[in-house]
């Protein structure tokens, strides 16, 4: 055991003992299902772990809690993101079919765009996918949105920048 981290790690032990059966009931009521409860409690827990100084920690439940929330939001989003994927590709005429191997990268690659971009607007993240997945030029997001080519620029570089940064880390 490394000496310096004791502190942190008897803190977010602490923290674990005192809060985690109700982290872990409050998040079975709200997903309806206690093994997915688990997982979000655990990684929730991990994210704590991962923070800079847990001992800063004044209000642990309600950390605890945004943390919790933003991991459902984010798996929700995901689940749905892969959904809509499968469903557009069940539209794909059989002759142009994907293997199950490729339909699996191509979520994968998907969730991981997602990931990257993770933080962005909404309006960053539909600029983004429409240039670099759609092949849109700029003029023609701007037809479709009704942003203007100034704006567009600047969402783009935001997307850019944020999935540098993801690739960075």
């Amino acid at each position: 055991m490394d000496v310096e981290n004791l502190p942190k790690q008897q803190t977010v032990t602490r923290i674990f003992r005192e809060h985690y059966a109700w982290l872990h009931t409050r998040l079975a009521f709200r997903t309806g299902c206690r093994h997915s409860a688990e997982d979000l409690a655990a990684e929730t827990f991990l994210r704590v772990w991962m923070l800079p100084d847990p001992g800063a920690i004044r209000e642990p439940r309600a950390l605890l809690t945004t943390i919790a929330q933003r991991l459902m939001y984010e798996t929700w989003r995901r689940r749905d993101l892969e959904k809509a994927c499968l469903q557009a590709l069940a539209l794909v005429p059989e002759e142009f079919q994907h293997s199950p191997q490729e339909q699996l990268m191509l979520i994968e690659s998907l969730v991981a765009i997602d990931r990257l971009l993770d933080g962005l607007s909404s309006q960053s993240r539909t600029v983004f996918v429409l240039s670099q997945l759609e092949g849109l030029t700029y003029v023609q997001i701007q037809g479709r949105l009704g942003l203007s080519l100034g704006r567009i620029h600047q969402l783009m570089a935001q997307a850019l920048r944020c999935c540098y940064r993801g690739l960075q880390a």
